[in-house]
């Protein structure tokens, strides 16, 4: 972790965005520019939706995502983002792989399209999945970010 330097969290998304949209409104909403939020998206058309929700910065495609994801400090997206050909074969093998081996803290959200089912879990609406992320996984993470 860095010290005194503003948190840099990416928030990855495909398909239309809507995932990414959301996690992004609520992380403006309780962080305002205390952090720097960037859109990742597998297309242009995610990404075009999470930068009207008012992410800093925002790129597509694979590139995009392997480049900056080794600088995050916390990556945020449904589980599917470290699964190779997640999200109707838009997440590639090399983006699931630069996701997952990053050092950034990685919050995901346990929504899937996949044929997969993470036990132990309970069923929650997604609004309610971003604030649990927010409220306590994220915020737990950056009071530790500052203190180091």
């Amino acid at each position: 972790m860095k010290k005194n330097t503003m948190c840099t969290i990416c928030v990855i998304d495909g398909q239309g965005g809507g995932i990414g949209s959301t996690i992004i409104r609520k992380l403006k909403e309780k962080f305002g520019e205390a952090v720097e939020i960037l859109a990742l998206g597998t297309n242009a058309i995610a990404t075009a939706q999470m930068l009207k929700s008012r992410a800093n910065r925002g790129a597509s495609g694979v590139n995009a995502i392997v480049h900056t994801v080794k600088t995050a400090d916390v990556i945020i997206g449904s589980v599917g983002i470290i699964m190779p050909h997640a999200m109707m074969g838009e997440l590639s093998c090399e983006m699931a792989e630069a996701i997952a081996v990053s050092p950034a803290k990685k919050i995901l959200v346990p929504l899937t399209q996949e044929n997969i089912e993470i036990a132990g879990l309970c069923s929650m609406p997604l609004p309610m999945l971003v604030d649990e992320l927010i409220d306590k996984q994220l915020t737990l993470f950056l009071q530790d970010y500052e203190e180091v």
